[in-house]
């Protein structure tokens, strides 16, 4: 279910929509628009000097268990930067200076039900490689693994599967 597909009644006057889910939704009892934009989220390719990525394993479904990019959803009046660094701080414990934008991609994100549309950014952080990573917040374990033997297919998303051969493909150049 789409977060549109959840509005029933006009949140400003309670009219019922009576139309099917539309975005805009728009009352046709007192004109209220209200759009239901993409979510955002800042996600890293952390690389050390040996040509290792930071992997997370997913604690959390969707993707329980599989690789992950550190990152998470940026807050309403945060930097793209800023919610990096601190998803990054939560999730490894590990203070990032230098963020380079690589690309983003769309994707898609189930929560409690509702499948939310997301715009995922990907940046790409280098730390040294004496850098101490640790789980932290929905993280069962921390990985470094190869830029070169990392198999695309065991990441949790599709957008960082094909954030990752972009990656790739920057790296070898």
């Amino acid at each position: 279910m789409q977060p549109f597909e959840l509005v029933k009644h006009c949140p400003r006057c309670g009219h019922p929509s009576g139309v099917k889910a539309a975005i805009p939704f728009v009352c046709a009892n007192c004109h209220l628009k209200l759009y239901f934009n993409t979510a955002v989220s800042a996600s890293a390719f952390i690389l050390n000097e040996r040509g290792e990525i930071l992997f997370i394993r997913r604690a959390k479904e969707p993707g329980k268990g599989m690789l992950a990019t550190i990152g998470g959803f940026i807050d309403a009046g945060e930097t793209a930067e800023n919610a990096l660094r601190r998803e990054i701080l939560e999730e490894v414990h590990l203070e990032i200076s230098e963020i380079e934008f690589l690309v983003s991609h769309p994707n898609s994100y189930t929560y409690a039900e509702v499948t939310y549309p997301v715009l995922d950014l990907f940046f790409l952080c280098r730390i040294s490689s004496d850098a101490q990573a640790q789980a932290g917040d929905d993280v069962l374990s921390v990985v470094w693994k190869n830029v070169h033997s990392t198999d695309p297919a065991d990441l949790a998303f599709e957008s960082m599967r094909q954030a990752f051969l972009i990656l790739k493909r920057k790296l070898a150049d």
